[in-house]
């Protein structure tokens, strides 16, 4: 039988067409922390940033819809270190964290994430803090934010209490604020940004600041 004449169709390639909208995604990512922080937020505008990123003005308001938006995937990238679609509470630091029996380890893996995460969200939040006051927009973003850090330490915290692990008349309203306030960007400035604090020294006291105002003491002879 003789074969048909017609040509054969070539597959399209959705792979290759979902690897070049990633890597386009990162670009502008990259381009719009580079101004943010260069410029400040308000002197940022999205043409500039599509200039930087070589793409089109309407790029970017397809992905990120304005200026906030922008911002907060930016927050988002900084924060995670990628662009990656998998949640926080899905994070390698966080399985580790569920999978591991002792309390100060559980606690160091978070004093880990945080000292390596920090450095990256600090000078994001820091900026949206600052054009907080003067756009509504960014205010209501920081406000978000905020909610949903502590959201994710009180979680924490009731997890630590509901294994039994917070120090004896610690309650979990009062463990996620102590978490709140070791673990809050503001801290990171003091310490880090103005005193110089190193990032090993910073990831020490986050560690030792949590032990030691959420679980009991370990007794004498014991580690």
């Amino acid at each position: 039988m003789l074969e048909s004449q017609e040509p054969k169709r070539r597959r399209y390639n959705s792979t290759r067409r979902q690897e070049q909208a990633s890597a386009q995604r990162l670009r502008i990512l990259a381009a719009a922390r580079r101004r943010f922080l260069e410029s400040g937020y308000a002197a940022t505008t999205l043409p500039a940033v599509a200039a930087d990123a070589r793409v089109s003005i309407e790029t970017i308001y397809k992905a990120f819809r304005n200026k906030p938006g922008l911002l907060k995937a930016v927050f988002d990238f900084s924060v995670a270190g990628d662009d990656e679609p998998v949640p926080m509470i899905d994070r390698d630091f966080a399985n580790r964290m569920r999978s591991e029996p002792d309390p100060r380890t559980k606690l160091e893996i978070f004093a880990e994430h945080m000292s390596e995460s920090m450095p990256r969200a600090a000078p994001v939040y820091l900026l949206a803090r600052d054009a907080a006051a003067s756009e509504s927009e960014i205010a209501t973003l920081l406000r978000s934010w905020r909610d949903d850090q502590l959201a994710g330490l009180e979680s924490l915290a009731r997890t630590l209490n509901a294994e039994g692990l917070l120090r004896p008349g610690l309650t979990p309203e009062t463990a996620r604020d102590l978490l709140w306030t070791i673990n809050s960007t503001e801290v990171y400035e003091l310490l880090v940004l103005e005193r110089g604090w190193t990032p090993e020294g910073y990831r020490q006291y986050l560690a030792d600041s949590m032990i030691g105002a959420l679980l009991t003491p370990s007794e004498p002879g014991r580690p």
